[in-house]
């Protein structure tokens, strides 16, 4: 009576399968509407209370409406004009979003230094004052949005954001620094808790993880709840730190089941998540790699922040390897 039930099971299976296929069905992460969006908008954010400013760069999409709203953490030496490639996409799909650039890691780090003590500045400036520092920004960042949003629009900062902003619907994105930056507000734990996790955030995409300096993955990322994406690379290491490319790896095994994706990019270095090569880099860029990252970025979003059906079948059927490589590797639990 074994086999009548196996077939059974395999028969419920394959329909369940065939129906997620046909639900994902016309479903396109890349098509952007042919519309001229609005130029980024450049401000200054003053944490009065640290006496630290926080500059932003927002990309607005055409509509109007109030839409979800993106937060991006650039890596250690970087800024918020950084990654264009992303503000624009996303931005074009729906989304308000919100480049951050953190003082004390960004990339006043290195410039104005001999090139001889530039990787000795940058090593320094990824201290853990600097985390602590990156993961307040993040709340501050949050609760001045929200002040723009509910400014009357005649206050001339908030004039373009005023009543645009769903902060009910919040993503978290970072890469390297950035997604140390990430993890901490998204669930990470430190010493058994999660110190630092921002309530309001409701899901992440980090790019270029890290395993913790301290403890082990499984009691850093064990308990994580919120859904995350992971996005690697084969040759993604990091001149700074310790991080390899199989240690970037050790991050998604040790997340709990449930909303969690891993995209291992074949061939991508640490600069594959960028707008540009970076020193050392030995790998040609690889045009699909930026293809595969909006597409499975943007799957992402709209499946957790817009409760997109479809995009959610997308994201969990064979549909995501249209946009892959043979070798690249894609994991769903």
């Amino acid at each position: 009576m074994l086999l009548p039930k196996l077939k059974q099971v395999s028969l419920v299976l394959a329909l369940g399968f065939s129906a997620a296929l046909a639900q994902a069905e016309g479903y396109d992460p890349l098509q952007v509407d042919d519309l001229k969006l609005p130029e980024p908008i450049d401000l200054t954010i003053n944490d009065t209370a640290r006496d630290r400013e926080i500059p932003v760069r927002i990309y607005l999409p055409v509509s109007e409406k109030p839409v979800p709203v993106v937060l991006f953490s650039h890596g250690l030496g970087g800024s918020c004009k950084n990654n264009p490639y992303l503000g624009q996409h996303w931005s074009a799909r729906g989304y308000v979003i919100v480049f951050m650039q953190h003082a004390g890691s960004d990339e006043t780090v290195w410039q104005d230094v001999p090139r001889w003590k530039i990787m000795s500045a940058m090593s320094s400036a990824a201290s853990g004052k600097n985390i602590m520092d990156r993961v307040r920004d993040v709340s501050v960042v949050l609760d001045q949005l929200t002040r723009w949003n509910e400014a009357a629009a005649s206050d001339p900062t908030a004039a373009k954001l005023a009543g645009r902003l769903d902060l009910d619907h919040v993503g978290m994105s970072g890469h390297s620094f950035g997604a140390v930056t990430t993890q901490a507000v998204a669930g990470q734990a430190f010493g058994g808790r999660s110190l630092f996790a921002e309530s309001r955030i409701d899901a992440a995409v980090l790019m270029s993880p890290s395993t913790p300096r301290r403890g082990s993955a499984s009691q850093a990322f064990g308990e994580v709840s919120m859904p995350w994406l992971l996005l690697t690379g084969t040759h993604d290491a990091g001149r700074i730190g310790d991080q390899t490319p199989e240690s970037r790896q050790q991050v998604y095994p040790a997340l709990p089941t449930g909303g969690k994706f891993q995209l291992v990019l074949n061939g991508a270095e640490h600069s594959a998540f960028g707008d540009r090569e970076l020193p050392g880099d030995r790998e040609p860029r690889n045009p699909n790699h930026h293809k595969a990252i909006l597409a499975t970025t943007t799957a992402f979003w709209d499946t957790y922040l817009l409760e997109n059906q479809q995009a959610k079948a997308w994201i969990e059927s064979e549909q995501v390897r249209q946009v892959l490589e043979s070798d690249d590797k894609w994991d769903i639990k």
